[in-house]
C-alpha cells in the first residue's frame, strides 16, 4: 500500500487536530525512552526469544518469524515482525472478512462476549501459538521495530492497510504518532473491548501523549499481559 492510497482529504482536519498535539520535545523524550528500554529488554530477554523460536520451529513447519506489511505514523506502510503463531499459509482471508465487518458495523461471525475486536477461535493458530496470543510473547520482536524508529513502546496498534481503506475518517487522527507495542487500551481490556472503543482509546492517548503518560501504560501493561485478561 502506498501513503496514496487512503484518501487523504477526508482526513485533514483530523490530522491537523492531532498535530497540535505533538511536539517535538514530547517526540524527543518518548524516543529516548523508546529505545533505553527497548535495548534493555532485548539483552534481558534474548535467552526467552531464543527459547520462543525453538519452540515455534518444533510446533509446526515453517518460519519462525511473521513479517507483514501495517500502516505506521503519517500513513507511511512499514514491515511489522512477530513470532508466527498461524500455520504456515495460512489464508488471511477469514481475518480480513472478519474485520472488514467490525468496521462496517455489523457483528461478523466469530466474535464473541462484548464484540471482541479478534477472532473468539482460530484454527489456524498452532498450538504454541495460542500460547504466544495469550501471554502476548508473540509481539516480543517488534522490539526491533521500536529500535528501527518504526514504531514505540507506546501507540496504537498498526492496522493492515486493507482496514485503513475502510475507516471512517475520524479514525486517522490515531496515525498522527507511531504505532506501539502497547498502548492505552491494552491495559484498558486489550481485545476484550470493541473495535469502537479502541479507536476511541487511540484517539485519547494521542490527545494526552507524553512521557509520563508512556511510563505509566509500560508499567500498567506487565499486569495486564501476566493475567491474560482480554487476551485471544
Amino acid at each position: 500500500m502506498s501513503t496514496t492510497a487512503v484518501d487523504r482529504s477526508e482526513t485533514t482536519a483530523a490530522a491537523e487536530a492531532a498535530q497540535t498535539r505533538s511536539t517535538p520535545c514530547a517526540d524527543a523524550a518518548c524516543r529516548v525512552l523508546d529505545v533505553t528500554i527497548a535495548s534493555l529488554m532485548l539483552l534481558i530477554l534474548m535467552p526467552l526469544m531464543v527459547a520462543i523460536a525453538v519452540a515455534v520451529r518444533l510446533d509446526s513447519p515453517g518460519p519462525i518469524f511473521f513479517r507483514q506489511r501495517r500502516v505506521g505514523r503519517s500513513l507511511v506502510p512499514f514491515t511489522i515482525h512477530k513470532f508466527r503463531t498461524m500455520r504456515h499459509g495460512a489464508s488471511h482471508d477469514v481475518h480480513r472478512t472478519f474485520v472488514l465487518g467490525l468496521i462496517s458495523g455489523h457483528r461478523p461471525d466469530g466474535a464473541d462476549g462484548k464484540a471482541a475486536f479478534k477472532l473468539s477461535a482460530d484454527a489456524r493458530v498452532t498450538r504454541v501459538g495460542g500460547i504466544l496470543r495469550r501471554t502476548s510473547l508473540d509481539e516480543l520482536p517488534q522490539l526491533w521495530n521500536v529500535i528501527r524508529g518504526e514504531m514505540s513502546l507506546v501507540g496504537p496498534r498498526p492496522p493492515i492497510p486493507y482496514e485503513v481503506e475502510h475507516y471512517p475518517s475520524h479514525w486517522f487522527a490515531r496515525f498522527d504518532v507511531k504505532p506501539g507495542v502497547t498502548g492505552l487500551w491494552q491495559v484498558s481490556g486489550r481485545s476484550a473491548v470493541t473495535l469502537e472503543e479502541m479507536v476511541r482509546l487511540d484517539v485519547e492517548y494521542v490527545q494526552r501523549r507524553s512521557p509520563w503518560l508512556n511510563v505509566w501504560i509500560i508499567l500498567r501493561t506487565i499486569p495486564a499481559v501476566l493475567s491474560t485478561r482480554g487476551a485471544s
